[in-house]
């Protein structure tokens, strides 16, 4: 089978699972282990060698440590670190050095037991951050820890890229060197990629930022990503620590939100590509020999960690209850296990049977995931034999504040939307504003307005901007189509947030409408109705009238501004003319068809087009009514598109 097949195959096993997995409530992860058991070696050998994919597969692993550096944040960590310390890195300490044992109680070989003990000591971040987030358990104490704990094991990997290829060269005195050598080239490695990574990384984003090309920006985050990775790798480390520390230079930017939003669709399709090779190398005869191993590693897999995290939770001071419920959340191993899995086997650590054995496990565990996390605060209860209702209240106690709540989301801090945060600031009320322009966001940011660099079409970006819990959300650009994109978005992320639109005009307002816009203000046509007011005022009109007139006209969708006559100066391109309404006046002649018929009779309304007066000898007939009947040598004062009002024209006077 020709590569490009065996690449169709893959997409087609990928999409195919990943949809019912997902139908099914199921981690897409898991969807991408089963598909690539099903059409590897072991499976349908379908494929050919998955050497061949495991190439474009790793910088899957390189992006997910890029974005992983991204939301390394030292400040967040040092607010954080009584959990991690206490509870977070001990967790991976203590599952390490209980694993090991038990691994060489069984025969197995220090190195591979070491290997092990990581492999079972991680969790699954993303499995587990998502499930808490949709089921609002991350406001939880126990989330709280458990998103402590995942931080620290997050950080964990990194060593553990590094040491298992040392380890893959046997356990000797020269390993002991090699590991010194290897620790000296990652200090420099890391020194070099902090010092010009601190200092060159934000001016390259700065100059790319503003020459406003989506491509380019990309493009430069992937670039960077690569040349990080290299850079490590030339060193004889991880590719994955070069991508970790650039994300991490990056972290604290203003380009942070922005990075992650580009980066991501190539993380999440390189990563299920390299999820589908781990599962490739899965023996299905290996897990019929063994399932007793299998069961065994996954029930060992689940006491270990459940009891380790709710021991020191306790001793950290936390509750039983939360240090049990953050115990069931982390039980399962987590996808950087398979990284590590991946990475033993390919440095002779873990033989075929081991290595299915582990993916087997690993599986399983991330299969009960969603049902262990679900139910964690319902057992944890039983356990702590608190069955009383304060004992379940308790379980919301010490919420995460977020960092802005019931606030206003500006898209877009243009003139416009510079205007509204200035309003919205002499009335106390909180808002953060979305901007793409690199320089307006860093002369905003240093004067102190609270401004997100990034593109709101971006779900990242709004997530960022907590739009979840935005009361509004004002979409300033004026650009129908780019207005367009941002409500959609925003709608698909919250159904009760109100979106309020500006345009230049009312071209796209129905359509802004449809598409989940609350309001939509046209520019133009609002300017209009202030001069109108104005004009009424000063023309003895009663204030109270003025705002009758001005409220039913914006709630017929200003029918009355949109008709006006050409001129000699006007716009009659074929764009303009297929967007702008024209009033134009035509006389009936003696023998036009229309004459001696009522308006109804000639149904107007199907060709679109309105009579709004009729003059008549002098005497003008404003909005005239259905069974108004017209007559020979009255003038029509038709308003409508201009080639409809053409049609009409003809119409009326012809009958064709």
């Amino acid at each position: 089978m020709s590569n490009f097949y065996q690449v169709l195959t893959i997409l087609v096993a990928a999409v195919i699972v990943v949809w019912l997995f997902r139908r099914w409530q199921l981690p897409a992860i898991l969807a991408y282990l089963v598909a690539g058991t099903l059409i590897g070696e072991h499976g349908l050998n379908i494929t050919g060698d998955e050497a061949d994919y495991e190439h474009i597969a790793e910088l899957g692993i390189v992006f997910l440590l890029f974005t992983l550096g991204l939301e390394f944040s030292l400040p967040k960590l040092l607010a954080m670190r009584k959990l991690v310390t206490g509870i977070g890195c001990n967790q991976v300490g203590l599952t390490l050095m209980i694993v090991i044992v038990l691994a060489m109680l069984f025969g197995i070989s220090l190195p591979t037991a070491f290997v092990i003990g990581g492999i079972v000591a991680l969790s699954s971040t993303a499995i587990v951050i998502r499930q808490l987030s949709e089921s609002g358990s991350i406001k939880r104490r126990s989330g709280q820890i458990s998103v402590a704990v995942l931080l620290c094991q997050d950080i964990a990997v990194v060593p553990f890229l590094i040491l298992i290829p040392l380890l893959g060269e046997g356990l000797d005195w020269g390993m002991l060197s090699a590991l010194i050598l290897a620790l000296v080239k990652g200090s420099f490695v890391v020194a070099v990629l902090l010092f010009t990574g601190r200092w060159l990384l934000p001016r390259i984003f700065n100059v790319v930022a503003q020459v406003r090309t989506d491509e380019l920006f990309v493009l430069t985050t992937i670039l960077v990503t690569l040349l990080a990775a290299a850079l490590t790798q030339f060193f004889g480390l991880s590719m994955a620590l070069g991508a970790f520390l650039a994300g991490m230079m990056l972290g604290e930017s203003q380009y942070k939100y922005q990075l992650e939003a580009d980066i991501r669709p190539f993380r999440d399709i390189l990563l299920g590509l390299f999820f589908i090779t781990v599962g490739m190398k899965l023996d299905w005869q290996a897990l019929l020999q063994s399932p007793g191993s299998i069961a065994l590693v996954l029930l060992l897999t689940l006491l270990i960690k459940i009891s380790v995290i709710r021991w020191l939770g306790v001793r950290a001071g936390e509750s039983a209850k939360d240090s049990w419920a953050a115990g069931f959340m982390l039980a399962q191993m987590g996808e950087f296990s398979f990284v590590l899995i991946a990475l033993a086997a390919n440095n002779g650590l873990f033989d075929s049977q081991l290595t299915s054995v582990l993916l087997g496990a690993g599986i399983l565990s991330m299969a009960v995931t969603p049902f262990m996390i679900n139910r964690a605060r319902s057992w944890a209860v039983k356990l702590t034999l608190e069955n009383n209702k304060s004992a379940v209240d308790e379980d919301v106690i010490e919420q995460p504040q977020q960092a802005l709540s019931n606030h206003v989301v500006i898209c877009g801090f243009g003139r416009v939307g510079q205007t509204v945060s200035r309003f919205l600031k002499q009335e106390n009320i909180d808002f953060i504003a979305i901007d793409i322009d690199p320089v307006r966001v860093n002369e905003a940011r240093e004067a102190g307005e609270n401004v997100l660099f990034g593109s709101a079409r971006q779900a990242e970006v709004l997530r960022a901007a907590n739009i979840s819990e935005a009361k509004l959300v004002v979409v300033s650009y004026g650009a129908p189509e780019q207005s367009f994109d941002v409500v959609q978005k925003v709608r698909s992320l919250s159904e009760h947030v109100q979106i309020l639109v500006r345009t230049r005009n009312d071209d796209a307002l129905t359509k802004l409408q449809q598409a989940g816009a609350n309001e939509v203000v046209p520019e133009s046509l609002e300017g209009s109705l202030m001069l109108v007011s104005q004009v009424l005022n000063l023309s003895g009109v009663p204030f109270s009238r003025i705002v009758r007139q001005i409220q039913a006209e914006r709630k017929n969708h200003y029918n009355r501004l949109h008709g006006f006559y050409p001129g000699v100066d006007t716009d009659m391109s074929a764009g303009a003319i297929e967007r702008l309404e024209f009033v134009h006046a035509t006389l009936l002649n003696d023998d036009a068809f229309a004459a001696g018929q009522t308006i109804e009779a000639l149904n107007l309304k199907d060709k679109r087009v309105e009579i709004l007066a009729i003059r008549r000898q002098g005497q003008e007939i404003a909005h005239p009514s259905a069974q108004q009947k017209l007559m020979a040598q009255d003038t029509l004062v038709l308003q409508g598109k201009p080639r409809r009002v053409e049609r009409v024209e003809r119409f009326l006077q012809k009958g064709e």
